[in-house]
């Protein structure tokens, strides 16, 4: 007996461990969805170019150093007449020179252009920055738009399967009635209807379960080679903050965050136009050396030369055509736009912010009265089965209370994620989405 109950509880660990699958937690999805998105990668590689961009080795600031070196052969036939009558034929005079120089080249100064440059060099790499904030965020949205999805569908299935074992208790007890003549086969005929109808709903959500999970692991980035469940459980943590979520939301909203980067940078574009108004002085440093063959009719069959040398050079558009002036209009006019941007952001924001918000409390509100509605669907059901289990009511009726139940236990669950997603929705607007615990 004793190896019969071994087999026996051997079998029920693998049928749970069969049964049990990878529970994928709200953390560890949005983890992973930052770890392998391909739109937060790709948000992640333009934020290193503007990295590299912002480097001072891209800002004009330091020297330039270049060298160069030749060599070149003669082979002539000359004819020569020195100054006191005397000629001289030479053919097949071979004669070569080499070269090689060092050559350095800094802009002292270039009316301040540099600097202006080295400037919005990093308020862009900010404005970077800020860009793959927009992304991320997008795609948490993303992510629990889809993730919640699943959980909805989730629990839908569970509240479906509930709703089929009970159908399929009737229906035995409708043939246990219909055997010993206590009804007649009509009843057990509605009772395999409704049975089928169930099944069919709960294929239908199972594939719809599928289908999200699919969305999820693309939203993710990965693909799991098991099934896996997602949590449903949820908490709404902000009844209580509008006022200072709102203030958050005009000073960390990662739209205004852009503008005002822009806004700096439209600065930053006029004075460094402006500095095209100045002069830009140049050093210049070269060290060289020079080697030439001569051929017999030369003076001097052989020289060697080595040597420094420098300059100092200064040059001054004192009009370039107007281009100069057109830039510097056109930047105060760029920097006029995103002032005004700015503030329609500011309005923009307050609007969203307020319709985020009502929306919250009017979904947390459905979302408390769905809950209020199951607990009577619940009562209501409870009172009808015991009443068809003593013939008070028909199958009719009972159907319909089961159906209400279901109903109740659809909207609910409907509304609970519905709520969440305007929380989220909030929490995005306000600039602390990624500042909360998933």
């Amino acid at each position: 007996m004793s190896t019969k109950y071994q087999l026996i509880t051997l079998l029920l660990m693998y049928c749970f461990s069969v049964k049990a699958q990878e529970v994928l937690t709200k953390e560890e999805a949005v983890a992973l969805a930052l770890e392998n998105n391909y739109g937060v990668k790709i948000a992640k590689n333009a934020v290193s170019v503007a990295e590299n961009n912002k480097s001072i080795l891209n800002t004009e600031f330091l020297p330039t150093v270049s060298s160069s070196a030749g060599a070149t052969y003669n082979l002539d036939n000359t004819e020569a007449e020195f100054s006191d009558g005397s000629t001289t034929v030479l053919n097949g005079a071979e004669s070569s020179n080499y070269n090689a120089s060092v050559s350095l080249d800094y802009t002292i100064f270039d009316g301040l252009g540099r600097r202006y440059n080295y400037k919005r060099l990093k308020e862009q790499y900010r404005l970077s920055e800020l860009q793959a904030r927009e992304t991320i965020e997008n795609t948490i949205i993303q992510l629990f738009s889809v993730y919640y999805n699943v959980a909805q569908l989730t629990d839908n299935l569970n509240t479906l399967e509930e709703t089929l074992n009970i159908t399929k208790d009737r229906l035995t007890r409708a043939e246990y009635q219909f055997e010993y003549g206590q009804n007649t086969k009509l009843e057990v005929l509605n009772a395999e209807v409704d049975i089928n109808n169930d099944s069919i709903n709960i294929i239908n959500i199972k594939q719809d379960i599928k289908n999200a999970k699919r969305d999820l692991k693309l939203v993710l980035g990965k693909t799991y080679t098991t099934d896996y469940d997602v949590e449903t459980e949820v908490e709404f943590t902000l009844q209580f903050q509008k006022d200072s979520l709102y203030q958050k939301a005009k000073s960390r909203n990662v739209a205004l965050l852009q503008t005002e980067s822009n806004i700096a940078i439209s600065t930053l574009d006029i004075n460094s136009g402006k500095s095209a108004y100045l002069p830009t002085i140049g050093l210049t440093g070269t060290y060289g050396w020079n080697k030439n063959n001569n051929n017999a009719a030369s003076f001097v069959s052989v020289s060697t030369n080595t040597g420094l040398s420098g300059g100092l050079n200064l040059s001054w558009d004192l009009f370039d055509g107007g281009s100069t002036i057109t830039t510097v209009r056109n930047a105060r006019v760029n920097l006029e736009t995103q002032k005004l941007e700015k503030e329609n952001i500011l309005l923009s924001i307050e609007r969203d912010f307020n319709n985020a918000w009502d929306n919250y409390l009017n979904k947390l509100e459905i979302y408390s009265i769905q809950e209020k509605n199951i607990r009577t669907a619940e009562n209501n059901f409870e009172r009808t089965r015991e009443k068809f289990k003593l013939g008070q009511v028909n199958s009719i009726e009972f159907r319909q209370a089961q159906l209400n139940l279901l109903n109740a236990e659809l909207s609910r669950n409907e509304a609970k994620f519905a709520a969440k997603l305007s929380e989220l929705e909030i929490l995005q607007i306000s600039g602390e989405l990624l500042n909360v615990q998933f």
